[in-house]
């Protein structure tokens, strides 16, 4: 009784899932315009952004000594590759209900990959070890607000009293799960890979400082245009704060209480991603998501007939 619990490795992989978006309708939340089009930003930002997550990760994978890391890091870069194919199958179900998304992604495109690719943009004298490290510290800074969002709508029950549409919502908490099942991968793989001692963790900041005031522009820009370009509300709504607030109140959106939060707890020194969210929770919902669990049973019908 005495004895210190032991803590198993928790193994990351990617899950081979696919959802059908045929009844999903485009106020995928009944009513809610604004909320629906607040989360779809997600689908904007993501196949871009996870590609380039797993580009980076490529660059630094020579770098990794610790046999332990680089297992979590080729799940990491797994589930990541994943999550940009479905995420932009959602951009064609948009533009099937006539909202063109490519006005606005095709600045997210640029961003990840002129501004953020393999060579530091203008011909900036930035040494190449150093500009892989930057990237790495935006991407573990990235990855700290994906955990806080992928444990709120597990715990989301909003968007359940919403009836909100189920497909949607399942693809929204199996990515949600799986963020928070790989909270640490990136932070520990900057860590690895980020030198040591002040330079490394004030490159940490670094990365945070840049990204918390970059994904808020991102997220307002994104949520404004498809607002926008809604072809059922026909230019007669804007992005607002107030119905965004409202829409928090109601518990359709995560508050900013809670998103800010995320930032000084990321700022402390002894800080490890292994404090947010709940694994439990996650693990649980990965076991009854009908798209992790259809994947599961195809991976099993596929190795019982070899």
């Amino acid at each position: 009784m005495g004895a210190t619990a032991v803590t198993e490795h928790h193994v990351i992989a990617p899950r081979r899932v696919s959802f059908d978006w045929q009844r999903t309708p485009l106020h995928w939340i009944p009513g809610e315009p604004t909320a629906t089009h607040v989360i779809n930003v997600l689908h904007l930002l993501l196949p871009a952004g996870e590609r380039w997550f797993v580009k980076v990760f490529k660059e630094a994978l020579p770098l990794v000594r610790d046999p332990e890391l680089l297992q979590d890091v080729k799940g990491f870069m797994g589930q990541e590759a994943t999550h940009s194919v479905q995420h932009a199958y959602v951009l064609d179900h948009l533009a099937e209900q006539r909202l063109d998304t490519t006005a606005y992604t095709r600045h997210v495109d640029f961003l990840f990959e002129k501004l953020l690719g393999e060579k530091p943009p203008f011909g900036a004298p930035v040494p190449a070890r150093e500009w892989l490290r930057f990237r790495l510290s935006l991407i573990a800074a990235i990855e700290q607000f994906t955990a806080v969002l992928g444990d709120w709508v597990l715990r989301a029950e909003g968007l359940d009293l919403a009836d909100s549409d189920a497909v949607m919502l399942d693809l929204l908490r199996w990515h949600g799960a799986e963020e928070v099942e790989h909270r640490a991968v990136a932070f520990d793989m900057y860590q690895h890979c980020g030198g040591s001692g002040l330079p490394r963790y004030a490159r940490r900041i670094e990365g945070m400082t840049i990204t918390a005031p970059v994904l808020l522009w991102l997220w307002v820009w994104g949520a404004s245009y498809l607002i926008r370009h809604d072809p059922r509300l026909a230019g007669r709504l804007r992005y607002s704060l107030r119905e965004h607030n409202r829409a928090v109140d109601k518990g359709l959106l995560p508050g900013w209480r809670e998103l800010g939060a995320a930032i000084p707890r990321y700022f402390r020194r002894s800080y490890h991603p292994s404090q947010e969210g709940s694994l439990r929770r996650a693990v649980e919902y990965l076991a009854t998501s009908p798209a992790a669990r259809a994947a599961a049973g195809a991976v099993g019908r596929a190795a019982m007939g070899q």
